[in-house]
């Protein structure tokens, strides 16, 4: 879904009400999963080291590290697609409040 909504925001229109609602709920679902990975990930990180298995943590931090890049670039993704593409396209008002607000 964010793939699809991502080709159609950088087609330079102004999105209708449905459409801004699908990009944003696109991309919350897509952070929402890795920002829920990143915390369990990290809660097992700390256990890890309260127990002393190094090996393990070691383990964590490369994969924690790679959630973290995941977001990373995916809000780097939007943020540039906003800037780009949707405030320039968009009328004044409603459509620009929601894109800051994103």
């Amino acid at each position: 879904m964010v793939e699809s909504m991502e080709n159609v925001a950088k087609l330079d229109v102004e999105l209708t009400v449905e459409e801004r609602n699908l990009l944003s709920v696109g991309y919350k679902n897509v952070i929402g999963a890795r920002r829920a990975s990143w915390r369990i990930m990290s809660s097992i990180e700390q256990k890890e080291e309260s127990k002393g298995n190094e090996s393990y943590v070691n383990l964590i931090k490369g994969y924690r590290k790679k959630v973290e890049d995941e977001l990373s670039k995916i809000c780097s993704d939007i943020l540039d697609i906003i800037d780009k593409h949707l405030i320039p396209s968009s009328g004044k008002g409603e459509a620009n409040v929601f894109y800051y607000k994103m």
